[in-house]
């Protein structure tokens, strides 16, 4: 019985420091997308699901290109702000590179899913294999 009362208390600790501990995600700001390319080789031969939990700012715009070399681009403006900056601006984002062949077609997604990553691309490709990682534009 004694020992059961010490155990309680110790596992309560070791419950609140657990908690407490949990690491900050990588991307805190836009700005700190280079940090991805940083620590890729965290994220190397890992499922896509493990890059993008990193990630803290909303990612509002998603494409993917279907090539030899299949990738996603993120980036943290919309579709839309895209649209409104200067032709020869390039907006702050990145790519991840894709082992498997990626099944996209944005002609099939609907017009307010067709620039956005949603939780159903996320169990959809989540678990894709990443290869590379590329940052796209100019941190502030």
């Amino acid at each position: 019985m004694k020992n059961t009362i010490k155990i309680i208390p110790a596992l309560l600790l070791l419950l609140i420091v657990n908690t407490s501990s949990k690491a900050q995600q990588l991307v805190q700001t836009p700005n700190d997308v280079n940090k991805l390319k940083e620590n890729e080789q965290l994220f190397i031969n890992k499922p896509l699901k493990n890059l993008l939990k990193e990630i803290k700012p909303e990612l509002k715009l998603v494409r993917a290109e279907i090539d030899q070399h299949s990738y996603f681009s993120f980036y943290f403006i919309s579709h839309d702000e895209v649209l409104r900056l200067p032709t020869d601006s390039i907006p702050l984002g990145f790519y991840v590179y894709i082992k498997e062949t990626l099944d996209w077609d944005i002609n099939k997604r609907s017009k307010e899913t067709q620039y956005k990553w949603t939780k159903e691309d996320l169990e959809k490709y989540g678990n894709l294999t990443v290869t590379r990682i590329k940052i796209r534009g100019k941190v502030k």
